[in-house]
Formats: C-alpha cells, structure tokens, sequence
C-alpha cells in the first residue's frame, strides 16, 4: 500500500514573513559587517552588499519575492505586482530583520576593545555626521534618484515578458545593488533601503536617530515614483494583482474582474439565437433500427431535410463463363451481331461455285 501526499507549493503569510526577516537580516549583517571589518572598503563593501542580494534572491525568492526592502515593497505595490494588504506584512518583517542583524552587530562590535558604536555603527548620515560633510538637499536627492534606478531595474528584470528573469533576475539586482553602492557611499553611505538605514541607526546615537528622515523618506519618494511610472512607460507584462496600484480595497478586484468576463459568457449568449446563420451542408442520414426514436432536434433551429439518396450505381452485366486460352471480353462493349438461327434441313443461302443450293447435313 502506498501513501499517497500531496503537497500545496502556495507559500503562507508565514513562510513569506519568515523568508523577508531572513533575507533582510543576511543583507544588513553582511553588508554593514563588511563595511565594518574592512574599514570601509568601496570594492568590499560594494560586492557584498550585490552578493547578498543575489544569494538570499536565489534562496527565498521563491517564497516571497526577494524584497529585502520596504522600497522595494513599496514599488512593487504601486507597480501592480503586490496587494497593499501585504505591504504591513513585508515591511514589518524587513523591520525586524534589519533590527536583529544591527542588534547582532552591535553587540559582536564590542568585542573589539575600546569600541564605541556612536558614528562607527555604518549608519547612514549627511552633513556633519558624514564623512564628507555631504549636503542635506543633496543627499536627499541623491536618495531619491538612485532609489527609482534601483526599482526600474528590479520591475523590468522581474516582468513577465523577460524570458531570462528566473535565472538572470538575482545577478541583475545584485549588480545594481553593487554599482549603487560604488556611486553614493562616499557621500552618504548608500541607503536606498530604510530597513537597512533603521536596523543599524537606532544603535549609532541620537545624532544618527534624528538624521534617519532622510534616509527613510528620500527611499520612499523614490520608490513611488517607479512604481507609478513603470507601467506608464514600459506597460504590465500581465493584469494588474487585485487591489494594488491606486485602487486600495476591493478595487482593484473589481478592475481586474472586469477585464476577463465568465469563459462561457460568449457561449451562453450565442446560444439562444445567433445574429446571423451560416448554412451548413445536410447531415447525411444515419439508419434507425427498429424501435429507436428519431434524435432530438434543438429548439430554434429549423428542420433539417434528409438528403436524398443517390442512384446506385449501374451493375456491369454479367459476364459469360471463361474458357482457358481465350480473351476475357469487355463487359462493357457494343453486343456482337449474332447469326440467324439455323434449322435442320433449311438450305443455306449462299450459292456455291456452280451455283446450285446446298443442304447442309447436321454434324
């Protein structure tokens, strides 16, 4: 006897819970733990910002998508591709990771003596906390451009119409991920993520606690911006998810049921009358057995008349018996002209050479 199980491959709010905490708290260890141990290295800290990405992209992209992100979260809900009911559900989870993984380094941190982890957390800043004493304007459009460029190339890999975004789609983002990071962390440490930003800033003092604003809306406005124009440029590689966009509620469901009626909806109309009938050959007559009823004749539509039979086709005559050695003869020739018949004893009429009649004896 064998058990027979079967299995539902729909992820749960659970597993998707799960899999944004586990990918959000890799991509805040690693990445800032990197910056961190390397003294702020571009190449490391760049790389492993891309490779965590890609790495926890493969691993629980399946279950939840792979956000890591509230902007990305954001994005992906104004774009179309995710309900609004499961925007609290995805940034509370990337909260929480990047909380842990902040509280994780901020606690492995002062194992080195001496440590202190105000300004040297990898918390993002502007102005006089940043390295650079980089501008605030300038760091919140900085923020906020590179944050849409981010969610252009996560909504285009991942549309339905790129043929290459299961295998290709987690090295794509990651290499953004990666070149962002290159272009902006000598300025003010690369955000575009406010789960990244709140997981280490709350533990960098209350200078980086008042600056994370920045890093929390600049992300936020420019998520928005690619979510809304995404679909205005480039279009939806398939409907719309139900109650997403700018239709929050049932909305969304209600467009989206409007654009796809019942799949028998067109049967069903054209079933009690068609606009227009198209002749049809008559079906050739099928033989009834004794005692069986005619079929039955659908309700409006006319009578159909049997066809009429045709005319067999003409039989060859009947062919002599053949004898061995002669030619078979064509049924269909003209008949040959026959002799008279001939009685016993009548003279034949033909005169012979001496012109005298002849009586021909039967043999």
């Amino acid at each position: 006897m064998t058990d027979a199980t079967s299995t539902d491959d729909t992820p749960t709010t659970g597993q998707k819970f799960a899999a944004e905490v586990l990918g959000t708290f890799v991509l805040v260890f690693f990445g800032v733990g990197a910056a961190l141990m390397s003294g702020g290295d571009y190449l490391t800290t760049g790389l492993t910002f891309g490779l965590t990405v890609v790495v926890m992209a493969y691993a629980v992209g399946r279950i939840s998508g792979g956000h890591f992100n509230p902007a990305v979260t954001l994005g992906a809900v104004l774009g179309g591709r995710l309900p609004w009911s499961s925007l609290p559900i995805y940034v509370g989870a990337q909260l929480v990771g990047g909380l842990v993984a902040g509280a994780a380094l901020f606690g492995l941190m002062h194992g080195f003596e001496g440590y202190s982890s105000e300004g040297a957390i990898g918390a993002n800043a502007f102005g006089a906390e940043s390295a650079s004493n980089y501008a605030m304007w300038a760091a919140f459009a900085l923020e906020a451009l590179l944050t849409p460029v981010f969610l252009y190339v996560i909504l285009a890999v991942t549309d339905e119409r790129n043929e290459f975004r299961a295998l290709m789609g987690p090295l794509t983002i990651g290499f953004a991920l990666a070149m962002i990071h290159f272009a902006s962390m000598g300025a003010t440490g690369t955000s575009v993520n406010p789960a990244r930003s709140i997981g280490v800033g709350v533990f960098g003092g209350t200078d980086a606690i008042i600056q994370l604003w920045l890093f929390i809306v600049a992300p936020l406005v420019g998520a928005a911006i690619a979510g809304l124009t995404y679909p205005l440029v480039f279009g939806h590689g398939s409907e719309p998810v139900a109650g997403s966009g700018l239709s929050f509620g049932g909305g969304g469901r209600r467009q989206q049921a409007s654009y796809a009626p019942p799949a028998n909806y067109e049967q069903q109309w054209n079933r009690g009358q068609p606009p227009q009938q198209q002749w049809q050959a008559p079906a050739a007559p099928q033989q009834q057995g004794w005692g069986q009823q005619p079929p039955a004749q659908p309700w409006g539509q006319p009578q159909q008349q049997p066809a009429p039979q045709a005319a067999p086709p003409a039989q060859p005559p009947a062919q002599a018996p053949q004898h061995w050695g002669q030619p078979a003869a064509d049924p269909y020739a003209p008949p040959a002209p026959q002799a008279p018949a001939r009685e016993w004893g009548r003279p034949i009429e033909d005169d012979g050479e001496d012109g005298r009649t002849r009586v021909r004896r039967p043999d």
